[in-house]
């Protein structure tokens, strides 16, 4: 279905509604947007057919054919064609209980997903746009309900893609937690994690923050720190011998890591938790 048109409804009954449309429309040759204030009504956009490329927060996603994106109001953002012709979808919405809605379900900045199947906003979209010309009486009323549809679908693919997300950055660091736990008295670089979870060592660091909230290293200094405060704790081994097993290869430095983390020094540590 091709549009070249905008309708703008107007009720003030239908501003006193939770979630209410404010917008429709559609091009087949989407102009080059730039907002850098971010517009005052919330946006979800299907790029029915082309592509183009959306721009927020100092980053460039390409948007394809099929898939759809959300701009919270207010949110800087740019977007445009990347060839000749974008056929891009519309919608904006706004409500006492937008905002409200949209923080529930963690619709707070620019998103983009791609369903399996674009055909049920594509529907959506075809009903809002025909109760706008068709019942001029109840449409913001109708739309209303539909928005919420709209909104919801958005989520459930976001969700979903989400927790795939997870599961793949899981399925590449589990690897590469194994390989820390088992060789964490060993030198080793970030290079041969990398080469474990198959993706560079930029990646991998992306990835595993993403995951655990730290970086490889941190998370490495972590398991030596556990395993040295073990040693101390249950033997009476010679501090430099701690560090050794531990995987610091000098004592003085691991002296000053220990203390960093945990406030004593390694020898104050034992005589405190009983060890030797």
């Amino acid at each position: 279905m091709k549009i070249n048109e905008s309708i703008y409804p107007y009720n003030i009954e239908a501003r006193k509604l939770p979630v209410h449309l404010t917008g429709i429309g559609g091009t087949e040759w989407q102009e080059h947007i730039v907002k850098p204030d971010g517009y005052h009504w919330h946006q979800i956009l299907l790029s029915d057919e082309g592509s183009g490329v959306l721009k927020y927060d100092n980053s460039a996603v390409k948007i394809g054919e099929g898939e759809l994106f959300f701009l919270p109001a207010g949110y800087p953002h740019e977007y445009r064609s990347s060839g000749e012709k974008w056929d891009v979808k519309w919608i904006t919405f706004d409500g006492y209980a937008a905002n409200h809605i949209l923080s529930l379900l963690n619709m707070t900045k620019p998103t983009v997903i791609k369903p399996f199947d674009a055909d049920e906003f594509r529907s959506l979209f075809a009903r809002m746009l025909a109760v706008q010309k068709s019942d001029k009486l109840h449409c913001d009323f109708i739309c209303s309900g539909l928005v919420y549809e709209y909104i919801i679908g958005f989520n459930r693919h976001m969700n979903d893609r989400e927790t795939k997300m997870r599961s793949d950055r899981s399925s590449m660091i589990i690897p590469v937690l194994n390989y820390i736990d088992e060789n964490y008295s060993r030198d080793f670089s970030l290079t041969v994690l990398a080469e474990i979870a198959g993706i560079s060592p930029q990646h991998l660091c992306r990835v595993f923050r993403e995951a655990m909230n730290m970086r490889p290293g941190e998370y490495l200094t972590k398991k030596r720190l556990r395993e040295s405060r073990r040693l101390l704790r249950t033997s009476d081994l010679p501090i430099a011998e701690v560090a050794a097993r531990s995987g610091f290869s000098d004592s003085g430095y691991f002296g000053t890591v220990f203390r960093k983390h945990e406030g004593v020094t390694p020898a104050e540590y034992r005589k405190i938790h009983g060890g030797g």
